[in-house]
């Protein structure tokens, strides 16, 4: 049976081109009734996950909402990408909904508005949040690429002490030149210069379009530069077989049930190679307590979710809490 948001509330947003729907959608969560977030819990590095299904960054760019998503009975939130000065990001249309396959397809090009504003919505926030938060970092689009290190060096250091824990969002497909930070040296030096100046986790966010030995090869030089864990994956540059959209062809990285099978292949990929005291974070595709359970089974620690909420709606939040459990490592 689908449920009141699928039957009522779903259709009346989608009457609203996507990125006003999102804007609609996040202001409206301090509306809603507090879900409770105790589940299957996790702790790590002195952290307390009270369940392990989290929000992916991408739905609160700006720290704008946590406060009010953590109604939703997250077990933990990450916001952002966040990069050092505001920037619009590239022109719209930039967001299509591709219905047919329950995904979405955007070209935002990590609109944000910048680190400082930023720093001062978390601050504001942190007295109300009850869960552990990560932030995103990047780079602005227009930073060259020789010193897109110094943008992430920029956002953590003006973050230090508000963030439970850091991402390094190395791989999204829609800012020029992060293509090249996915090497595998080249993500060494970024890691190797975050991690003198953090005393917090670091993670590092991988893309599914890299080839599995040039993944493997990136997360081992993470690693081995002092990065905590990984999160497995960004959207996807590809368009997998099958997607029955018209919007599918957009420009853009493509998120929702299509990403699944990429993001699992990863999980199950990144588990086998490394030891489980290297923090995995399953996103991509996640849209059932099924998928977050795959996802956990596969290696995963935790999961996290963004693209099933524009299809399910909030109700999904306490329904993957309450119908998972910790996996075991893939043999």
């Amino acid at each position: 049976m689908r449920s009141l948001y699928e039957q009522l509330i779903r259709p009346l947003l989608f009457l609203l081109p996507p990125e006003a729907a999102h804007e609609v959608a996040c202001g409206a969560a301090r509306w809603l009734p507090r879900a409770d977030c105790e589940g299957d819990a996790f702790e790590w590095r002195g952290l307390r996950f009270p369940n392990r299904i989290g929000l992916a960054a991408g739905m609160d760019k700006d720290a704008r909402f946590l406060a009010h998503l953590q109604r939703l009975g997250f077990g933990f939130l990450e916001a952002g990408t966040v990069v050092p000065e505001p920037q619009p990001g590239n022109p719209k249309p930039r967001v299509f909904r591709l219905r047919e396959d329950e995904g979405v397809v955007n070209w935002k090009g990590l609109d944000s508005r910048g680190v400082a504003r930023f720093a001062e919505r978390l601050r504001a926030a942190r007295p109300r949040l009850r869960v552990p938060v990560g932030a995103s970092l990047g780079k602005n689009a227009a930073t060259p690429e020789r010193d897109a290190i110094a943008d992430y060096e920029r956002c953590l250091h003006r973050l230090l002490g508000l963030a439970d824990y850091f991402v390094a969002n190395l791989s999204c497909p829609n800012v020029p030149g992060d293509a090249a930070v996915q090497d595998a040296s080249t993500c060494r030096a970024l890691v190797e210069r975050l991690r003198r100046g953090c005393d917090k986790p670091l993670l590092v966010k991988l893309s599914p379009d890299l080839a599995p030995p040039d993944q493997l090869a990136v997360a081992e030089a993470a690693l081995a530069a002092g990065a905590d864990g990984l999160v497995a994956v960004n959207t996807t540059a590809a368009r997998p077989a099958g997607l029955r959209s018209r919007r599918a062809a957009e420009r853009g990285g493509l998120s929702g049930r299509p990403l699944f099978p990429l993001a699992l292949r990863s999980v199950e990929t990144l588990r086998r190679r490394f030891p489980e005291d290297c923090l995995l974070i399953g996103c991509g595709g996640v849209g059932s307590a099924a998928d977050a359970q795959a996802m956990l089974d596969a290696g995963a620690d935790l999961v996290q979710i963004f693209t099933a909420l524009v299809y399910r709606g909030p109700t999904l939040v306490r329904a993957l809490a309450q119908g998972t459990r910790g996996g075991a490592p893939a043999d």
